[in-house]
């Protein structure tokens, strides 16, 4: 993320902040509630719905998807997270 190395470095990612535009395949910076709050996380949007989207936050395991909220940067519930 900005700022955390040098400072001529951009973001390597390229995120889609406004919710109304989401699509499947959208990089989303999400956050997770409880002992994980206040970290950033990034995440692929697998699914978009009405109320809702489905995140796949591991790389290394593009099987485990996550529910958050549709928002600008959408929220996980902690128990999700193992």
């Amino acid at each position: 993320m900005q700022g955390m190395g040098n400072s001529d470095e951009a973001c390597p990612f390229a995120f889609n902040f406004d919710e109304t535009t989401f699509k499947p395949g959208d990089t989303v910076s999400y956050r997770v509630n409880g002992s994980l709050e206040g970290f950033p996380f990034v995440g692929t949007l697998i699914e978009v719905h009405a109320d809702h989207v489905v995140i796949a936050g591991d790389p290394l395991h593009p099987e485990v998807h996550y529910t958050g909220t549709r928002e600008s940067r959408p929220l996980v519930d902690h128990s999700q997270i193992t």
